[in-house]
């Protein structure tokens, strides 16, 4: 059975809701400071505030104006490196995580300088990593999708990705698969998982390009950013699975 996402008025959220009615648990207030902490995080080496080993030039800064508006930017610093944002729900006064069961909702605005690397990501006790999504410039169409908690990743390719582009991502974090949404298109289905007890914390940065995976910043640039319109998380009311994590209801959505 197909699932008719592309008829007039019907949504997949539509087609979500008729199967499993849920709550939205978390809505992103990028300047409260109970929901996020700025410029810290133990994804990187000592809490931050440089990972040079990860081929970044980031050097987190708490200064609002890098983060807390939705825009996340980056400037570069006499010593070669970049201020650059970084939000995380780790170690805010809400500690909020997203967990096996919930669909996470973002929207988008691809960064344009070369050497942008921006990303929405989970992270917990050094793993339990899935990448919303993450993307460079350089490769104008192409989102990177990843599951590093089972090691899977997609390369996801589309005339709608562009730099300067919004984009619109959804992704269910399922317990035998993980599924993104690109667009209101089934971009990656990645029948894998996060297991039943997964549980990590959201992190939103703009991370700058050292050269090693894909080109630094050309040297005349020395300000970037991207922007988040807005990132929900809604969770089943009930203790049955939502439709990714279900074999069963996951076969209607194929």
């Amino acid at each position: 059975m197909s699932v008719p996402w592309g008829e007039p008025g019907r949504t997949r959220n539509a087609v979500i809701e008729e199967r499993r009615v849920s709550d939205v648990v978390f809505t992103a207030d990028f300047a409260s400071s109970r929901q996020w902490v700025a410029g810290h995080s133990w994804a990187y080496p000592d809490g931050g505030p440089v990972n040079p080993d990860d081929g970044k030039l980031d050097h987190l800064v708490k200064d609002p104006a890098y983060c807390r508006t939705g825009r996340f930017r980056a400037t570069r610093r006499p010593d070669g490196d970049w201020d650059a944002g970084l939000l995380t729900t780790e170690g805010s006064a809400d500690g909020f995580m997203v967990r096996t069961g919930d669909v996470l909702e973002t929207r988008v605005k691809l960064p344009t300088v070369t050497g942008a690397w921006p990303a929405v990501w989970t992270w917990r006790d050094g793993g339990q990593e899935i990448d919303v999504f993450e993307y460079h410039p350089d490769n104008p169409d192409l989102l990177e999708l990843s599951n590093h908690v089972r090691n899977t990743h997609r390369y996801y390719r589309n005339q709608a990705i562009s730099p300067g582009a919004w984009v619109d991502l959804v992704v269910e974090f399922g317990t035998h698969r993980v599924v993104w949404w690109v667009n209101g298109v089934r971009a990656f289905d990645d029948r894998r998982g996060v297991g039943r007890s997964w549980h990590a914390y959201l992190i939103v940065n703009l991370s700058v390009c050292a050269g090693r995976y894909h080109p630094p910043p050309p040297p005349e640039a020395s300000e970037m950013d991207f922007e988040v319109a807005r990132l929900t998380v809604r969770r089943p009311r009930t203790d049955g699975p939502f439709p990714a994590t279900a074999e069963r209801e996951a076969d209607l959505l194929d």
